[in-house]
């Protein structure tokens, strides 16, 4: 009997922009949380996850913050698309990102999945930078923050691909 092939499945991640009046449009903070028991565990990524039947990916992106940290977003827009091989745990996914932002500054985010995420942090688009740079030189020792591929992807197909409103 044969075996049926991996599929490529559609994901989604959502940058939450810190505020929407970011006092540095050039250098964004966003929200990043630390995976755990899943593929790409020990990595940090934004929240998010697998896009559903009929659903949008702004959509997913919303529902997705929401079951994960509790924090409601608005004025979600798709940001741009990475093509994600990761033969290690045998997976191939389209990701899509998305950019948004906190229907409410002074809320903070919630571990609401702690079989899914350690805990979620604010991170500017220079630290990302840095440490995608310092995973490059690293090939593949100890580093500061691991990135989820996709995030690494986002940066390294996507040159001068930045979130922001």
């Amino acid at each position: 009997m044969p075996t049926e092939a991996p599929k490529v499945r559609v994901g989604v991640g959502a940058f939450v922009l810190e505020s929407s009046s970011q006092q540095s449009p050039g250098n964004p903070r966003f929200l990043i949380g630390k995976r755990i028991d899943s593929h790409g565990a020990g990595t940090w990524a934004t929240p998010g996850g697998h896009l559903e039947f009929g659903e949008t990916p702004e959509i997913c992106a919303a529902r997705e913050v929401l079951e994960e940290t509790g924090l409601k977003v608005t004025n979600v827009r798709f940001l741009t698309a990475t093509n994600d091989f990761m033969p290690a745990d045998n997976k191939h996914y389209i990701t899509f990102f998305t950019v948004c932002v906190r229907e409410n500054d002074g809320e903070e985010p919630v571990v609401l999945e702690p079989r899914k995420c350690e805990a979620w942090e604010w991170a500017s688009w220079e630290n990302l930078l840095g440490w995608v740079k310092l995973e490059a030189e690293a090939q593949g020792g100890i580093v500061e923050k691991k990135l989820f591929t996709p995030l690494l992807n986002l940066v390294r197909q996507r040159p001068g691909v930045k979130p922001g409103l």
